[in-house]
C-alpha cells in the first residue's frame, strides 16, 4: 500500500503546488505566505477535528510534543516554499525543492543504508541538476529573461532569494522526512498527523493575528480562494504521505517518489501558467527529474 499512498501525495501535492503558487504570486501582497500558511492551518485543523470527533484518533499533548520537531520543519520548509514562490517560476522551484528526496537518501546512507551504484547515480543527477538551476538563473541574461516571460501570467526578477528559498526548503523537508520515518517507528501514524495538523493550525492561527491585527492588511475572497484549494490538496497529500512514509521499510524509495511530484507542477506550470523556459532550464530540470525517477524505481 505504500506504494499507492506515494502516488496519491504525488498528485495531491502537484495540484497544491499549482494553486499554491497562483495565491502566492502576487508581488503586491508581501504577506501572502503568512496568508498560505493560514489557509493550510484552517483546512488542517478541520481535518484534524474530523479525524478526533469522527475517525477517534486519540490525541495528547505528549504526542504533540513528540512529534513537534518533525511538524516545525516541515512547516518551516513550506513557509520558505510560500514566500520563494512570488520569485521564481513553478516549473524552477518545484524540481529544486522537490530534490530533498535525493537528500533523504543521502542521510540514509550517512546514517548505514546502502545503495545500489544506479541510486549514486541517481542522487549526483539529482545534486547536478539543482546546482545547475542554480547557476542558469544567476547568469541569465535579463533581456532574455524578459524575453521568456512575455507570454507569462506573472513576471520575476533576477534575486538570489529566486534560488536560496527553495533549497533552504529543500534542506529542511529533507530533515523532516528523515526525523519523520525515524519518529513513526514508535509513533503511529494517525496521531503523527493530527499531531502534524494541530500544530500547523496553532500556525495558521499566529500567522492571521500578526497579519490582520499586527500589519493591519486585508483578506479579498477573490486572492484568498486558490490558496484554500491549495490547502485542501496539502492535506489530502500529507493524509497520503504519512502513511507512505510510516513504511519504514520503504521510506528511501517513497521519499524519492513523492519528491517526483515536481513532473506533474512543471507541466501544470507550463499548461495553466503558461511558463516558457531556456532550455538550459529544461536541461538541469531534466536532469534532477531523471535522478528522482531513478530513485523512485529502483528498488533498495
Amino acid at each position: 500500500m505504500w506504494f499507492w499512498f506515494a502516488i496519491a501525495a504525488l498528485l495531491c501535492w502537484s495540484g497544491s503546488d499549482l494553486f499554491s503558487k497562483i495565491g502566492c504570486a502576487s508581488k503586491d501582497d508581501k504577506y501572502s505566505h503568512l496568508k498560505m500558511v493560514t489557509a493550510v492551518g484552517v483546512v488542517m485543523g478541520l481535518h484534524a477535528a474530523y479525524e478526533i470527533f469522527i475517525g477517534g484518533v486519540d490525541i495528547t499533548v505528549n504526542a504533540m510534543l513528540r512529534y513537534l520537531p518533525v511538524s516545525l520543519l516541515y512547516i518551516g520548509s513550506m513557509l520558505l516554499g510560500y514566500l520563494g514562490l512570488r520569485y521564481i517560476e513553478l516549473s524552477v522551484s518545484s524540481p529544486i525543492c522537490n530534490s530533498s528526496g535525493a537528500l533523504v537518501a543521502v542521510l540514509c546512507i550517512i546514517t548505514g543504508s546502502r545503495l545500489a551504484v544506479p541510486q549514486y547515480i541517481a542522487v549526483a543527477l539529482v545534486c547536478a541538476g539543482v546546482i545547475g538551476l542554480g547557476f542558469v538563473e544567476a547568469k541569465e541574461d535579463e533581456s532574455l529573461r524578459i524575453a521568456r516571460q512575455k507570454n507569462s501570467n506573472y513576471k520575476y526578477t533576477k534575486s538570489a532569494l529566486a534560488i536560496i528559498l527553495p533549497v533552504l526548503y529543500c534542506l529542511l523537508d529533507a530533515l523532516g522526512t528523515f526525523a519523520d520515518s525515524l519518529v513513526l517507528e514508535t509513533l503511529d501514524e494517525d496521531v503523527a498527523n493530527v499531531a502534524y495538523e494541530l500544530t500547523f493550525l496553532v500556525c495558521g492561527i499566529a500567522a492571521f493575528i500578526f497579519v490582520k491585527f499586527i500589519k493591519k492588511q486585508r483578506y479579498l475572497p477573490r486572492r484568498e480562494g486558490p490558496k484554500y484549494v491549495g490547502a485542501l490538496f496539502e492535506t489530502a497529500g500529507q493524509f497520503a504521505y504519512i502513511y507512505a512514509i510510516g513504511d519504514e521499510e520503504h521510506v528511501a524509495m517513497a521519499a524519492p517518489i513523492i519528491s517526483a511530484y515536481c513532473l506533474a507542477s512543471v507541466v501544470w506550470g507550463r499548461i495553466f501558467l503558461r511558463e516558457k523556459l531556456s532550455w538550459r532550464h529544461y536541461l538541469m530540470i531534466a536532469l534532477a527529474v531523471v535522478g528522482i525517477v531513478i530513485l523512485g524505481v529502483y528498488d533498495v
